[in-house]
């Protein structure tokens, strides 16, 4: 009696410890784009012509272009290489229509390049891959991003924003 008591208690423990994993994990994780691609990321499956919409799940490089009751507009950015400097990023020619609108989730995940304070001094990058590490608030994402276009990564799942990591351009 036991001996069957014991092995269930450890398929309990088991099987919660599983359910916990799987609690933690919100989405699921999705392939990031080249962080430097030279080309706008395609969306296929999106019909630009029924006005701003959220993007499909996945990764987009971009940027918040505007936020507005906490929907973030945004849009693809490419790396455009430069004959005087290394490059800069650059959005979708003017009348271009690739844009989407998406509310940003309230448990975002918001990876700063910059640090959390209002400054943006305190450097906080992966040095090898160049992106974003410091978890800062939703608000600081949004003040910040409503204001300066900044580079990221940004995570679409369910048609919401679920993270925004931001891409270190000296």
């Amino acid at each position: 009696m036991r001996g069957i008591l014991a092995a269930g208690a450890a398929v309990a423990v088991m099987l919660t410890s599983g359910v916990a994993a799987q609690a933690t994990t919100a989405y699921p994780k999705y392939k990031a784009p080249k962080i430097f691609g030279t080309t706008f990321q395609a969306d296929p499956k999106h019909d630009f012509t029924k006005g701003l919409s959220p993007r499909g799940n996945g990764v987009l490089r971009g940027w918040i272009t505007d936020v507005r009751g906490g929907v973030a507009e945004y849009e693809p950015i490419r790396w455009k290489r430069g004959t005087h400097t290394e490059g800069h990023f650059e959005g979708p020619p003017e009348g271009d229509v690739r844009a989407y609108a998406s509310p940003i989730a309230k448990d975002v995940v918001y990876l700063s390049a910059f640090g959390c304070g209002p400054g943006m001094a305190d450097l906080t990058v992966d040095r090898k891959a160049g992106l974003g590490v410091k978890r800062c608030s939703r608000t600081t994402l949004v003040k910040r991003h409503d204001r300066v276009r900044h580079p990221a990564l940004i995570t679409v799942h369910k048609g919401k924003i679920v993270q925004v990591q931001e891409i270190f351009t000296p």
